[in-house]
């Protein structure tokens, strides 16, 4: 039975949306884990950090995709992880790196604004 041109369209590009997302989180992933020295941490965030895409994309897929999952899926997939990679991953992750160091910046300051609030109430 062929499908209507509609649901071949979303098969095709929810997969290749899927892996552009895929790639927006590894560069989200790779600016917090930094350079981590000891191997066996490393390799369990790996390993947590690919579960997680994982069940994030099957969500995404069976959402979007109406649970398809073919070989075209993961070539789609992967063809939108390698386009992001390609074109993208450099300028977006200076841009996630500055956006993620303004956010802890802001958070240490309302912190610290709020121990020395408490800091003054309580303390005297």
């Amino acid at each position: 039975m062929l499908l209507p041109l509609k649901i071949q369209f979303d098969m095709i590009i929810y997969p290749f949306i899927a892996g552009f997302i895929i790639g927006i989180f590894f560069d989200i992933y790779r600016i917090i884990r930094g350079k981590e020295r000891i191997k066996i941490i490393s390799i369990l965030q790996d390993v947590l950090f690919w579960i997680l895409c994982s069940i994030i994309v099957f969500i995404f897929l069976l959402k979007f995709n109406y649970g398809f999952l073919n070989l075209y899926v993961y070539v789609f997939i992967l063809l939108g992880m390698g386009i992001y990679f390609i074109f993208l991953s450099k300028k977006l992750l200076k841009f996630e790196s500055l956006l993620i160091r303004k956010l802890l910046k802001i958070i240490r300051v309302i912190f610290k604004n709020l121990i020395y609030i408490f800091k003054s109430i309580f303390i005297k």
